[in-house]
Parts: C-alpha cells; sequence; structure tokens
C-alpha cells in the first residue's frame, strides 16, 4: 500500500466544476491512487480551471505556485474551461506538466503514465465542436450538500459569455441516469442534493446527441421528487426564460424542492438585455418573481447581474438599481463586466472605464446586503428546518435553512449533518441568524 501514488484536487468556479472534480477524483481512485487535501504533499495535483473569473489566469498561476511550494516535483495537470480556452496560455505557466480540454478531462487517468516533469505543458485539446457526448458527475464527499450535474454546455449567444467556447453545446443526461446517481448519493447519507448545469433549464435537450428533447425540466423535477431517501433538492440558477410557471408551482407542493431560485437577470435595462442577446425582458423577470411570490411568499430569490456592460450609461445602471431596489428579491450576485476574448461584447462601443464599473459594482454589492436584511428580518418568528453544514468557524457550527437563511448556534458536532426544526430569533452582527431549538435540540 506505501506505494499508491496521491494525488490532490483544487476546484476554481462554479458548483459544476465541483461536481466534475469530485467525478475525476473517483476516477483516480478506480486507478489506485489515494485523494489527499490540497494543503498535503501529493504526486499529482489536478487544478479545474474557469474562465468566468476576471483573474483567472492570475489565481490559476497562485494554485500552481502553491502545489510546487508542497511538492516541486509534483506532476501538475490543468483541466476545465481556462484549460480549453488558453491551453497554450496555461502550459506555458512555469510547473504545469498537462493541459487537458473539454473532452479530454474525463480520461486523464489515460494521459499519466510517467509523472515525471515536462518542460513545457504537454495539450490535448479538442475542437470544441467534438464535445458532444455527455459525462454524468456528482460530488461527494467534498461538503454536507452533494452537486450533481444534470445537463452541460448552451446553445445560447449571450455577448459576453465564453462558456459555449468552453464547455460546448447544450446536452443533457438521460433521466434514468441522473435517478441513478440521485439513489447512490442518497444512499451516502447525504441530506441535500443542489442541480446544476450550465443551463439547467434547457434540459432534455440532446440526451443522445441530437436537439430533440426526451424529457423537460419539468419531467427531471418530478421524477426526481419520488426518489426515496433525499430529504431536499435545490435548483441552481435557471434562466428566467426557462423556469414555467409550472415548475413553480410543482416547487411550491413537491417533497423534497426547497423554496429557493437563483435567476439570472444581468440587467435591469432592456436596452442593455437586447446588447447581451438575453432571450427575454425584464418584463418577463417581473413575471417569474411575482409568481414565486404568490404561491411561496417565503422563498428565497437570488439575482445575477453584470455591472459595466459596453453601453450601459448611467441612466441604464439607475434603471437596473430602481428596478432591483423596487424588486421583492432576497441578495443578489454582482459581476463586474470584464473583457472576454472571442466574445462580440469585446468589439462594442460605449467601453464604461473600470472606475465607473467599481462605483457601480460597489453600489449593487450594498443594496444586496439591504435586501439579504431585510429577508432574514421577514423570517424572524418562523419555524423553519436547517440541515448543519461541518465546519467549526470561531465556536459556531452554521447550517441553511430550506429557504436558505443562514443560521448559526454554538459548535456542537452532534449536529453535523442533521436536519433540525427551528425557530429563527434574531439577527446576528455578522449577519447570520440566531436561533432556538424545537424540541431541545430535536434529540439529536
Amino acid at each position: 500500500m506505501e506505494n499508491r501514488k496521491k494525488v490532490a484536487f483544487y476546484t476554481l468556479g462554479c458548483k459544476l466544476n465541483f461536481s466534475e472534480t469530485s467525478t475525476i477524483a473517483r476516477n483516480f481512485n478506480d486507478e489506485g491512487f489515494d485523494r489527499v487535501d490540497f494543503e498535503e504533499v501529493a504526486d499529482i495535483y489536478v487544478i479545474n480551471t474557469c474562465s468566468v473569473t476576471e483573474n483567472a489566469d492570475k489565481q490559476f498561476k497562485q494554485v500552481v505556485k502553491k502545489a510546487m511550494k508542497l511538492n516541486e516535483k509534483a506532476f501538475v495537470a490543468a483541466v476545465g474551461c481556462y484549460a480549453q480556452l488558453k491551453p497554450e496560455e496555461l502550459a506555458a505557466v512555469d510547473g504545469v506538466d498537462l493541459v487537458l480540454g473539454a473532452t479530454e478531462k474525463f480520461k486523464i487517468t489515460d494521459y499519466i503514465h510517467d509523472l515525471s516533469k515536462n518542460d513545457m505543458g504537454e495539450v490535448h485539446s479538442c475542437e470544441i465542436a467534438e464535445a458532444d457526448f455527455y459525462v454524468g458527475s456528482y460530488s461527494i464527499g467534498d461538503r454536507t450538500r452533494a452537486f450533481l450535474k444534470v445537463q452541460d454546455g448552451c446553445d445560447y449567444k449571450c455577448t459576453y459569455c465564453t462558456i459555449p467556447l468552453a464547455r460546448g453545446i447544450s446536452r443533457s443526461d438521460a433521466l434514468e441516469n441522473v435517478l441513478q446517481n440521485a439513489k447512490e448519493i442518497s444512499a451516502q447519507n447525504i441530506k441535500e442534493i443542489v442541480l446544476t448545469g450550465v443551463n439547467i433549464g434547457d434540459y432534455g435537450k440532446g440526451e443522445f446527441g441530437n436537439k430533440k428533447h426526451e424529457h423537460t425540466f419539468l419531467d427531471l423535477v418530478q421524477a426526481l421528487d419520488k426518489v426515496e431517501g433525499i430529504e431536499r433538492l435545490r435548483i441552481s440558477s435557471i434562466e428566467p426564460n426557462l423556469l414555467k410557471n409550472e415548475t413553480i408551482e410543482f416547487v411550491s407542493k413537491s417533497r423534497t424542492f426547497v423554496p429557493h431560485f437563483h435567476i439570472p437577470l444581468q440587467s435591469g435595462s432592456n436596452d442593455i438585455l437586447k446588447l447581451m442577446k438575453r432571450r427575454y425582458l425584464r418584463e418577463v423577470y417581473t413575471e417569474r418573481v411575482n409568481k414565486i411570490r404568490e404561491v411561496m411568499p417565503h422563498a428565497c430569490i437570488g439575482v445575477d447581474v453584470i455591472v459595466g456592460f459596453p453601453g450601459e450609461t448611467d441612466e441604464h445602471f439607475l434603471e437596473t438599481y430602481h428596478f432591483l431596489n423596487e424588486m421583492d428579491i432576497s441578495y443578489l450576485h454582482v459581476f463586474t463586466y470584464s473583457e472576454r476574448d472571442n466574445t462580440e461584447a469585446v468589439n462594442m462601443s460605449g467601453v464604461v472605464p473600470a472606475n465607473v464599473r467599481a462605483k457601480r459594482s460597489k453600489m449593487l454589492r450594498g443594496l444586496s446586503v439591504k435586501k439579504r436584511r431585510a429577508f432574514y428580518e421577514s423570517q424572524l418568528g418562523t419555524k423553519r428546518t436547517v440541515l448543519f453544514e461541518s465546519e467549526n468557524k470561531e465556536g459556531y457550527i452554521h447550517g441553511f435553512t430550506e429557504n436558505y437563511v443562514k443560521v448559526k448556534t454554538p459548535w456542537n458536532p452532534e449536529l453535523i449533518n442533521t436536519l433540525q426544526d427551528i425557530n429563527l430569533t434574531k439577527i446576528d452582527e455578522d449577519g447570520s441568524v440566531r436561533l432556538e431549538f424545537v424540541n431541545k435540540l430535536a434529540e439529536v
């Protein structure tokens, strides 16, 4: 057993990346490798990259440096979106031995024959048009919740986005595979599954490499709701034009789906939405939020928004600000627009200066704090169920209610990965909510 090689992983970016890292890690395990934490000495370091973050290359270089510090002889492999978009750039980073694109990353162990260092990173990267098959994945063991990938790629042509270039066409897992993965997750005593993908509302398209929808997203949630042993299911980000009223109504009556939606808006100005080539106008967004509030008044609604897109004037920005301020939403994820090669937006006129982008971002982040506080205050005095996480943070254990209120209570290891009925009592200085247990700790 002493000769077993050690492999460590670092994931940059989204929940989808976490689910894929976990699957790649299981492949290594099947090949006789032992997984260790990234902070430990390993023979191989695998970095799953992201192209969405503004400083993708900078972050990547820092992670490589960290790996080299731990073991200068270690073999370093880069996979993921940034590896597909800029393979030569990553291969040139000092210490990198292997760069794998979108179709190659799930076969990584096939490319690792010899762990000796290379002078220059070896690149195996497909033309993105070849990424037309689907590899299912899910994450377990990393967190209290599991991320279950149901869809990959995107057919949308948003003018700021490189994801279609990094991940290829929209394609989905077969329904029976998703259900099988969900059963495997629930068998591991995991209480919550988060559905992930690039454009999950497009689920069902191209299950077998074609564009016909074998199933819809509604079919998927209805089938998952019946899987035994799952306590909670959470939908990650879903496009407003693909979140149908039938799905919202089903979630409101569902056994397992929680009242939490994350719906990208990107701009509250129709002029900017058109420049972005989004597939809806703000009126559709208003309809979705109103429908959720009608059937689930206590639901948590998160919003993605981009500031500083080319052509965004002060008037356009204020339109977005007032639109969000007036809407009954719960928090914002604010992204400052950054130029991306090979996108339409990079050649658009009306470039917004960096200092103006930063100021707008700060204003919306402030609005997000206000919105989250108002949402938390609206939940005080209610009875909820919380799923506790596993980390001890300064003597407290944290968790999330079904409608995504972050709560804390003094550290008690017996609470880890348990669901507890609680009353929400008051908001702490750090913004999380203090709680009282119903039935004296619900007898953990």
